[in-house]
């Protein structure tokens, strides 16, 4: 069910409005661990949860987006929360009715009936021959047109799994400290809020790979095989690197480039969960091919004309 109230996100982090900034970091990472999607598959809330506390930090941790967000719930309270209206209130406030409206529209009335008159004998007092147009307001100057700015930020597996406290440098050299999500992956993308020139946004993206070529998305390791036609065509056996070592996979015959493959537990590992490592098939053309094998491909391609 979805609601149009605004959320307390005091209450969402489970903090009060007087801690301090290493409370609501703590906080913060507590409940996003919490409620994770990863780790919550079957609550349908979760995802929902998750997007609201990572919105909570953010906006409590910026001094600025905070005092705007207090200032808004400020006004959304009740002005008679503490007291009853009087009748003038009431129609005002309540029921959007102001007590003095015959008397405006008395004054709005008898100020018409004046200028038209004086419009209507203007009008025929007027020289048209002598009528002079004036020119119109200057067009204002043009403005620059800035573009959005973004910064990679390489971090390791562990700081993505637990969250982690990285320093980036904006366009006009201003050091700012970006507070990196739990359970976080490879080419995430985390927005700084109109923090680039011309009150732009500044998006940091997440590297989070291994030498080895292994890329990190949450609780699971992601990883591209690259496999010659025939050995995607035949099957093989081949090496493929993991957290953990490196260990044999039996490539199927008739693996297509995008055919995902998993290895069960070769994952990150948090409390009692386990992610798994996925290998995606990647065909790629052998480099410097002889005449011979050349020959090869095309009389592949006769054939495969001549079953179609």
């Amino acid at each position: 069910m979805t609601t149009t109230v605004d959320p307390n996100y005091w209450s969402l982090l489970g903090v009060s409005p007087e801690c301090d900034s290493n409370e609501l970091k703590s906080a913060f990472r507590k409940e996003a661990r919490k409620w994770h999607p990863d780790l919550n598959k079957n609550d349908v809330n979760a995802e929902e949860r998750f997007k609201l506390i990572n919105e909570a930090y953010a906006i409590l941790s910026d001094p600025k987006k905070r005092r705007e967000w207090e200032k808004q719930n400020d006004k959304d309270k009740d002005v008679f929360d503490n007291r009853f209206p009087t009748y003038e209130e009431y129609l005002e406030v309540i029921l959007g009715i102001r007590t003095n409206l015959n008397n405006e529209n008395d004054d709005i009335a008898e100020q018409h009936s004046v200028n038209s008159e004086d419009e209507y004998e203007d009008v025929y007092r007027t020289n048209y021959n002598e009528y002079i147009p004036t020119t119109s307001e200057p067009s204002p100057p043009p403005t620059l047109i800035y573009e959005d700015q973004e910064s990679i930020v390489e971090i390791s597996p562990e700081q993505a799994l637990y969250g982690s406290s990285v320093e980036i440098q904006l366009q006009d050299g201003t050091l700012v400290e970006v507070l990196t999500p739990p359970f976080a992956g490879d080419g995430w993308r985390l927005r700084i809020e109109g923090a680039a020139i011309g009150c732009r946004d500044h998006f940091v993206q997440l590297k989070v790979q291994t030498e080895d070529g292994l890329r990190i998305d949450g609780l699971r390791v992601m990883y591209r095989l690259e496999l010659l036609p025939h050995d995607a065509l035949l099957g093989c056996a081949v090496d493929i690197p993991t957290l953990n070592g490196s260990v044999t996979l039996q490539v199927p015959p008739n693996s297509s480039t995008g055919r995902l493959l998993r290895l069960r537990g070769r994952g990150l590992e948090y409390e009692d969960y386990r992610g798994d490592q996925i290998v995606e098939i990647i065909i790629v053309l052998p480099d410097n091919l002889s005449d011979s094998e050349i020959a090869l491909y095309q009389r592949l391609n006769e054939l495969a004309i001549e079953n179609y």
